[in-house]
């Protein structure tokens, strides 16, 4: 919580959550073929882990590497990082 603090000080916080740990309870919805379908578990099998996640709004890849090392080392585990895709404008 000290690096969500700090993140919010920083101004560049955005939003953090954790996921539901059981994965029994996740489920996925696909529609790709065509049809709405929904299957039980994760969507994909990996042996990674995706625990949650953290967006933050920073100037440049230097600043987005500093805080995922923040993060990574407060709480014990590596840390992916993706820039959100440019939102298209809306009709």
């Amino acid at each position: 919580m000290a690096v969500m603090r700090e993140m919010q000080e920083a101004g560049v916080y955005i939003f953090s959550g954790g996921l539901e740990e059981d994965v029994d309870l996740a489920f996925s919805a696909d529609a790709t073929s065509g049809t709405l379908r929904f299957t039980d578990g994760p969507y994909a099998e990996t042996k990674e882990y995706l625990g949650g996640f953290a967006a933050v709004d920073v100037p440049d890849e230097e600043a987005a590497r500093m805080w995922a090392g923040k993060v990574a080392e407060a709480c014990g585990w590596p840390q992916e990082v993706r820039r959100f895709k440019p939102m298209p404008p809306l009709p």
